[in-house]
């Protein structure tokens, strides 16, 4: 059993929900700068535990693992500083905001010799934990081509302040899920085009960028695959379209698996037509009120991290992978920004990642 501390109490909530569920981890202590949030959390879970500053997780000697839920712009800061402090690291996507301190990161874990996991939740949702096995099972054949999207009205959102800063960019908060479906299937994506705007309701609403964008990915082996975010309008109905889904088309099959609803379809290399639901793990991803916050995945994720940290594999995304999403992620503002194809290696020369 690992001993975990959480750092942010918003998003943190589901890993609370995940760590005391867990019977391959104890939550030892919990952070957040907000006193208030953190004896909202202590009377939610009924766990007393926690702290306003940080340094008393890094300090903590029992602490193997620290699971980072601040802002994206402190992410850097948090990481350098628990491996600084000897911990394993657990951060919520997208990684860090700024590539020119992801040469630092890379050496300092090596030099640690701890390990940092990317939370990327949707991988280890049910139907696309049953699409990745029946992937790696041949049961497509070949990989010929990887659709993602994450289409969603989040107009709701909209109530953040922080949403309207310049700052925030629908496509580093949404599409940093379909993105990583992408690498999950083809991770040597070389370039990378695409378009984008800002729709009329995001206009209305006080966006500053692009919510609605559609790309498509070259890897270096040849194969394509295209990925798209539309997240201020309405959607279709479930029973007709999920608000994410990741699709796999192969030489002999496709599948696909669909977020939020827990349903994954294939059509097997013997042309067997199948639609399997999960609707028995419903109350283990949705915990909370409605379908919101991601406590399912989160444990899923994880109890992976534990078991790779107790047997010496390496967890994945890794800190490498996830600077490698991040490195794609800004190829694609480029891409909108100057109308033309980005290879990656243009980002990744320019911070000496090479």
């Amino acid at each position: 059993m690992k001993k975990i501390a959480i750092l942010g109490l918003g998003e943190g909530r589901s890993t609370m929900s995940a760590a005391l569920q867990s019977d391959k981890l104890e939550l030892v202590k919990v952070c957040d700068r907000n006193e208030e949030l953190c004896k909202h959390r202590a009377k939610e879970f009924d766990f007393h535990q926690y702290t306003t500053e940080y340094q008393d997780l890094l300090s903590d000697p029992e602490i193997d693992i620290i699971a980072i839920y601040t802002p994206d712009k402190f992410h850097a800061e948090h990481i350098k500083m628990a491996l600084e402090a000897g911990k394993n690291v657990v951060c919520t996507k997208p990684l860090i905001d700024d590539l020119a301190k992801a040469k630092e990161l890379l050496e300092l874990c090596e030099k640690s010799g701890k390990r940092v996991f990317v939370g990327q939740s949707s991988r280890f949702f049910e139907p696309m934990k049953r699409q990745r096995a029946d992937f790696e099972a041949g049961e497509i054949g070949e990989l010929v081509t990887v659709e993602a999207y994450y289409h969603a009205d989040h107009r709701w959102f909209l109530g953040k302040g922080w949403s309207l800063e310049k700052a925030f960019k629908w496509l580093y908060g949404g599409m940093s899920h379909p993105v990583d479906l992408v690498r999950w299937y083809l991770p040597d994506i070389e370039e990378v085009m695409g378009y984008g705007m800002l729709s009329p309701n995001g206009k209305a609403g006080g966006l500053k960028n692009n919510d609605t964008m559609h790309f498509i990915f070259k890897a270096a082996d040849g194969r394509v695959a295209r990925a798209s975010g539309v997240y201020t309008g309405p959607v279709q109905p479930t029973v007709r379209d999920s608000e994410m889904s990741c699709i796999l088309r192969g030489t002999e099959g496709c599948s696909q698996g669909d977020y939020m609803d827990l349903r994954y379809a294939i059509t097997t290399k013997t042309g067997e037509e199948k639609l399997i639901t999960f609707d028995h793990k419903l109350k283990h991803f949705f915990r909370f009120e409605g379908k919101s916050h991601h406590a399912g995945e989160y444990q899923n994720y994880l109890e992976y991290f534990v078991d790779c940290l107790e047997s010496g594999k390496t967890a994945y995304p890794d800190l490498k992978e996830g600077i490698g999403t991040v490195a794609v992620m800004q190829a694609m503002d480029l891409s909108m920004e100057l109308g033309r194809p980005v290879k990656i290696k243009e980002i990744l020369e320019k911070y000496d990642l090479l």
